[in-house]
């Protein structure tokens, strides 16, 4: 009977993904906003979860990352510690920013995958999606995305007026097979 129920669950899932681990070194993770309407930039590092892949099973793939929200840079390093503190990122109480997917799916763009998930920021977790690539490189893929969320939405920045609402992120994420 277990045979039985383990050989029915292999067919309702079908095969798995490949494992592929991000690698911190090799990946970027950028953001951008406008602050007094001068656009600032970012970043932060310390990339680590699985990335199940395989482009002609979409339904066997599957992300779950974190970040670690102690690593914001912006090149300056008062806005950075500004920025660690509970009105933002609050990272004594909230280290890393995780995201989960819930489906990958094929786009009407050539070459183009959508992904969708969810961003959890700070303990607020919102459902998001945006369009990426998947480009093979070597024992690897290099993974390509962006999109935009709001601030707010995340309870960051509290209510500051001089800082738009938008940012965008932009994913640049090299992942070896595991």
């Amino acid at each position: 009977m277990f045979k039985g129920l383990l050989f029915a669950m292999v067919l309702l899932t079908g095969h798995n993904a490949p494992t592929y681990i991000p690698t911190d070194n090799s990946s970027s993770i950028r953001f951008k906003i406008k602050n007094l309407g001068v656009s600032v930039n970012g970043s932060l590092k310390g990339i680590k979860g699985n990335i199940q892949f395989d482009p002609n099973n979409l339904l066997a793939c599957g992300i779950d990352v974190t970040v670690d929200a102690q690593t914001i840079n912006t090149g300056n390093g008062l806005r950075d510690d500004h920025l660690r503190k509970e009105e933002y990122f609050d990272v004594k109480n909230h280290p890393s920013m995780r995201f989960v997917s819930t489906k990958v799916t094929a786009s009407t763009k050539p070459g183009t995958l959508f992904l969708f998930g969810n961003l959890t920021i700070k303990g607020v977790t919102k459902a998001i999606s945006f369009p990426f690539t998947a480009i093979t490189q070597g024992n690897g893929f290099v993974f390509n995305g962006e999109f935009i969320i709001n601030r707010r939405d995340f309870n960051i920045g509290g209510k500051s007026f001089t800082m738009a609402d938008k940012l965008t992120v932009l994913l640049n994420v090299f992942a070896l097979k595991g």
